[in-house]
C-alpha cells in the first residue's frame, strides 16, 4: 500500500536527506535506525516553525556528520567525531568517510577550490553515466582519496593492456577492467577482511568453480592473467543471467546475481538507480555501480581531472617456461639472471619458495628476453638439485588427552624436539595450547581431471578436487571416483537432483589422518 501523494508528501520529497527514503507504510519503520530518525526529524521541521525547528536541525546535522564502516560490518557505520580525521585505506572497500556533495566540491586539503571540469564523458564500450550518485564520487575521488586514487592509475597501467587483451578475446567490453581498479587498486596480494583475495577478489569457492588453484602452495586468484580470465567468464556469465545489463552484472558481480535477482524480483524493476533507492541492497553494492563509472570516467582522462602527474609504471611483460619439477625460486632467479624478489612480483600466485610439488606443468613467468638463457642452464641442473627440502610449520591446538610424546609421534618429531621449538618443558602439559608443528610438504593425489590439491581448515585432512566437464553426471563421476551419489552430494552440498555446471570444481575424495597415514575419508555406501 503506498501513500496517496499530498502536500505533505511533496514537502518530504524537497527535503535533502543524505539516502533516499521509502514512502511507503510497510516501509516507514522497517528501515534502518538512522532513515527512521531522519524520518521523525522531517515531522518536526514540517510541523514547527523555524525556530522551534533549530533542536531538530541540530540532531540532523549530527546524524548526517561523516561516517565510517564499523570494521567487519560495511554495511554498518559508525559516527565520526567532530573535528577529528579521518584515516585513508589502500584498498578499496565501502567509502571510509561520507560527505555531501557541496562539501567536497568546496575545498580539499590544499584550500583550493574543486570543480567539475565541463561534462564531456569520454568515449567506452560500457555505458557511462553521470548523475549525483557518480558525481559524488567523482569528487571523493578529487579530494579524500586522491592519494589512493593516484596509486591505482600508477599500479594500472601494468597490467590493464594484458586484461584488456583477454575481455576482447572473451568479447566483452574492455573498459570492465576498472571493476579490478575499484576491487583491488590492481594489488595482486588484496585482501579483504571477508578473505577475498587478489586483483579481482574473489572468494575461494567462486575462484575454484572457474578453475583456479587454490591450496597450501598455490593460489591462482592472485595470478593477473588467469585470475582475469577467470573474472571475464564469470561477467559473461553475469552478463547472460541480466540480459547485457552491465550495471545490474557489476551490482551481481559485488552482491552475487542472486541477491540482485531477489531484489529485482522485490522492487519489480530492472533499473539499478530505483534498485538503489530501496533498503533491500547493501550500502556497498549501490555504491559500487557509481564508484566503478566514477573511477571509468577519471581513468580515461585523468588529467582532466586533476590527475597529471601520476608516474605510471611500465605494462607487465615476461616470459614463461615449463618447470617440470619443484624448483627453489631462488634457483630459477640465477639461472634467469634476475632477482629472487623479481621472480616473486612475476609469480604472485606461488605462495612459498619453491614452485608447486604436484604440478609437473607449472608455468614459471621469468623477465622477457631470458627464456633462452634459463633453459640452456635449467637442464644442466640434476633433478635433485633443483629443490632443497625446507619445513614447514603449522599451528596445531592441543585436546584434553595430547602430550607432547603422542603430539610429536604424530608429526614425526621427537618429543624433546617439539618443546624445544614450542619453548616448553619436557614435563610441561599441553591441553588447550597451541603448539607450533611440522608438517609434511607434499601430498600427490596425481593429475586425473586435473584435480589439486589442498591442507583441509580442520583435523589436518587433505580434499581432493576435479572440475567439471561437459556431460559429466553426479553419476558417472561417483562410479568414476568410487564414491556414492549420496556422499558426493554432501560434500558438495548438492541438494536435490542439479546439473553439474562446466568449469565447476568439486569435491571427490577427502583423507584425513590415521596412525600416521592420510586415509580416505568416506568409501561407497
Amino acid at each position: 500500500m503506498t501513500l496517496r501523494k499530498s502536500p505533505f508528501h511533496e514537502r518530504l520529497r524537497e527535503i535533502d536527506f543524505p539516502w533516499q527514503l521509502n514512502y511507503t507504510v510497510p516501509n516507514l519503520f522497517a528501515g534502518n535506525y538512522v532513515n527512521q530518525v531522519l524520518l521523525i526529524i522531517a515531522l518536526l521541521l514540517f510541523a514547527f516553525p523555524a525556530g522551534a525547528a533549530e533542536p531538530a536541525q541540530s540532531l540532523l546535522a549530527e546524524l548526517t556528520r561523516p561516517t565510517v564502516p564499523l570494521l567487519g560490518h560495511p554495511d554498518q557505520v559508525a559516527l565520526v567525531p567532530a573535528n577529528e580525521p579521518l584515516v585513508e585505506e589502500e584498498q578499496p572497500a565501502a567509502v571510509a568517510d561520507l560527505f555531501t556533495l557541496d562539501e567536497l566540491k568546496e575545498k580539499d586539503d590544499n584550500g583550493t577550490e574543486l570543480a567539475l571540469p565541463d561534462v564531456d564523458l569520454p568515449s567506452s564500450d560500457i555505458p557511462l553515466t553521470l548523475n549525483s550518485k557518480v558525481e559524488y564520487f567523482i569528487y571523493y575521488f578529487q579530494s579524500k582519496a586522491k592519494p589512493a586514487f593516484s596509486r591505482w592509475l600508477s599500479r594500472s597501467s601494468r597490467y590493464i593492456p594484458m586484461m584488456k587483451e583477454v575481455f576482447k578475446r572473451e568479447g566483452l567490453p574492455e573498459d570492465l577492467v576498472y571493476v579490478a581498479m575499484i576491487e583491488s587498486g590492481f594489488q595482486m596480494h588484496a585482501r579483504s577482511v571477508a578473505n577475498a583475495v587478489g586483483p579481482w577478489q574473489f572468494m575461494s569457492a567462486t575462484g575454484r568453480n572457474y578453475s583456479l588453484r587454490i591450496d597450501q602452495w598455490i593460489d591462482e586468484r592472485k595470478e593477473p592473467l588467469k585470475a582475469t580470465v577467470a573474472a571475464a567468464q564469470y561477467l559473461k556469465e553475469l552478463s547472460g543471467i541480466f540480459n547485457g545489463d552491465w550495471y545490474l552484472a557489476a551490482a551481481g558481480y559485488n552482491a552475487g546475481e542472486n541477491k540482485i535477482l531477489r531484489a529485482i524480483d522485490m522492487y519489480n524493476t530492472s533499473d539499478f538507480w530505483e534498485l538503489s533507492r530501496g533498503s533491500y541492497l547493501k550500502r556497498e553494492t549501490k555504491e559500487y555501480v557509481p564508484k566503478l563509472l566514477a573511477a571509468a570516467i577519471i581513468a580515461k582522462d585523468p588529467a582532466h581531472y586533476g590527475f597529471s602527474d601520476v608516474a605510471y609504471l611500465p605494462p607487465i611483460e615476461f616470459d614463461t617456461v615449463r618447470v617440470p619439477t619443484r624448483t627453489d625460486l631462488e634457483l630459477a632467479a640465477r639461472l634467469a639472471g634476475t632477482s629472487y624478489e623479481n621472480i616473486r612480483e612475476l609469480n604472485p600466485d606461488l605462495r612459498h619458495w619453491c614452485t608447486p610439488p604436484n604440478y609437473p606443468d607449472y608455468q614459471l613467468k621469468i623477465p622477457k628476453g631470458a627464456r633462452e638463457r634459463f633453459e640452456a642452464e635449467y637442464a644442466k641442473i640434476p633433478e635433485d638439485q633443483r629443490f632443497t627440502e625446507k619445513v614447514l610449520y603449522s599451528r596445531y591446538h592441543a585436546r584434553k588427552k595430547d602430550s607432547l610424546k603422542t603430539v610429536a609421534r604424530r608429526y614425526g618429531i621427537t618429543p624433546d624436539a617439539l618443546a624445544e621449538l614450542n619453548g616448553l618443558g619436557r614435563k610441561s602439559r599441553i591441553a588447550g595450547k597451541t603448539l607450533m608443528v611440522p608438517v609434511k610438504q607434499t601430498v600427490d593425489f596425481g593429475q586425473e581431471g586435473r584435480a589439486a590439491s589442498r591442507t583441509a581448515a580442520t583435523k589436518g585432512g587433505f580434499t581432493k578436487y576435479y572440475t567439471v566437464k561437459k556431460g559429466d553426471t553426479l553419476e558417472s563421476l561417483a562410479k568414476r571416483f568410487s564414491i556414492s551419489t549420496k556422499l558426493l552430494s554432501a560434500w558438495n552440498n548438492l541438494k536435490g537432483k542439479i546439473a553439474l555446471r562446466p568449469g565447476r570444481r568439486i569435491i571427490i575424495a577427502k583423507f584425513t589422518e590415521k596412525n600416521g597415514k592420510m586415509v580416505p575419508a568416506g568409501g561407497k555406501a
